[in-house]
């Protein structure tokens, strides 16, 4: 005997008509956690993504089917990089009957470190992005990395008698993936363009050469971003990328901020 859903036709509202005539350019899936693996240096690292994945509904659709998003999510089975995201971005798109859509996942990735002087080594944390997004026929990948660095301020070191007010800074750089690109080069953009790049363990040897490192090499927070940017402009790989700077100020209750926005194509 068959069950009871095998003799029932259980309706599919979602594909019933609309007659409001109205399209919506996304719907979806957002702040999904579900893990992720990544290519790091070559290396498999395994992390968990707040993911936000969604498709454009056409205006003679009444809804799109939410379980599907998490079907392309659960079947995903090898590391996400630029060279198979356009592949997976397209067959959630065809899961969901859709021509245009959008897949983000954030998430936290590491990288080993060694100190300056003393040489220890340690995992430091990095916040990366994922983005795919097809409109119009056409697909764009994105990778975005936040890297924490140090920067110490030029004005302060010239008026000062001995010296100067420095902070962490946070730099944010999400480009056009035109040809793969290691997570360690897109953070180094950052790491080498700043005061001094940081680290998780230091002895007092790695501590005093960070900060003469600093003082030796001031930045604004104008410098920093434009600095970063000369780099991204230097790389044939990175089509369009946005640079954000921002550095949380140590005499002030505000930060510093800039932003440099680029088409490479253009």
């Amino acid at each position: 005997m068959n069950s009871l859903t095998d003799r029932l036709t259980i309706p599919d509202t979602q594909s019933a008509r609309d007659e409001r005539h109205l399209a919506i350019q996304r719907v979806g899936v957002k702040d999904v956690r579900y893990p992720l693996q990544l290519v790091v240096e070559g290396q498999v690292q395994s992390t968990a993504a707040i993911w936000s994945l969604d498709v454009a509904l056409p205006a003679e659709k009444k809804g799109t089917h939410m379980s599907r998003f998490i079907a392309w999510l659960d079947a995903l089975d090898a590391p996400m990089q630029a060279t198979n995201l356009r592949s997976l971005h397209e067959q959630m798109l065809q899961r969901l009957d859709a021509s245009a859509g959008r897949v983000e996942a954030a998430f936290s990735f590491f990288l080993r470190k060694r100190a300056p002087v003393s040489g220890l080594s340690s995992l430091l944390d990095y916040q990366g992005r994922w983005i795919a997004e097809t409109r119009d026929a056409q697909t764009t990948v994105w990778m975005e990395v936040a890297v924490p660095v140090k920067s110490l301020c030029p004005c302060s070191k010239e008026i000062s008698d001995y010296g100067a007010h420095n902070q962490r800074s946070l730099v944010t750089i999400r480009v056009e993936v035109l040809s793969p690109m290691d997570w360690r080069e897109l953070v180094r953009f950052a790491e080498e363009s700043a005061s001094s790049e940081i680290w998780p363990m230091l002895k007092r040897t790695d501590e005093k050469w960070i900060t003469e490192r600093a003082y030796e090499n001031p930045k604004f927070v104008e410098d920093l971003v434009r600095d970063v940017a000369l780099r991204l402009n230097a790389d044939e790989r990175i089509g369009r990328y946005t640079v954000d700077v921002e550095n949380f100020e140590s005499i002030h209750n505000h930060s510093a901020y800039a932003r440099i926005e680029r088409d490479l194509r253009a």
